[in-house]
């Protein structure tokens, strides 16, 4: 996008206040990792930054997982405006005996928008140690719970939870989709 997605402004709020405002309620505590604490400095959450710098995805995942107060953490992306929170309780329920479940679209995981046990930190370390790495690389070494497309429409049947910002074409999406509901 060429700038900070979360700060976009959707319906005269920030984008990352949209999530603020789905996770509250949900989630003990909140946590937003950015290596550039200022923007977010007023938002009801705590602020951490990576502890592996540039290491994408995976290094920010592990930074709030490590310094998460609880046993599982619901990890989402903070340009996700249309969270589901049935969805997100559905998945947070399907958490005990593993050690991270992820959604799947198709053949695409969704990692940030996942439920992940302190458990995964070890080989979440081992793999960042060695440099930038996809997130999905270490869940080959843990006990995933895999959500499937069909499982999960019959909660989010249009799979809106999933709508993020990457591009201006999905911006302007995004826009659209908010003006309609």
């Amino acid at each position: 996008m060429g700038r900070n997605k979360a700060l976009l402004l959707l319906g005269g709020r920030p984008l990352i206040a949209h999530v603020l405002s789905t996770l509250t309620g949900l989630c003990q505590e909140i946590i937003i990792v950015t290596n550039d604490p200022a923007p977010y400095a007023v938002l009801p959450a705590r602020l951490v930054s990576d502890i592996y710098p540039g290491r994408g995805a995976l290094g920010g995942i592990h930074a709030g997982l490590s310094a998460s107060r609880t046993e599982l953490t619901l990890v989402v992306a903070c340009d996700m405006p249309f969270l589901n929170p049935t969805l997100l309780r559905y998945l947070v329920s399907l958490a005990p005996g593993h050690d991270a479940v992820v959604p799947r679209l198709g053949d695409q995981f969704e990692p940030l928008h996942a439920v992940y046990a302190r458990r995964c930190l070890p080989p979440m370390e081992r793999l960042l140690a060695q440099g930038p790495q996809r997130v999905i690389t270490f869940y080959e070494q843990i006990h995933l719970r895999v959500v499937e497309e069909e499982e999960i429409r019959r909660l989010d049947p249009e799979l809106r939870s999933f709508i993020n910002v990457n591009t201006p074409e999905e911006w302007t999406n995004a826009q659209r989709l908010w003006e309609s509901l």
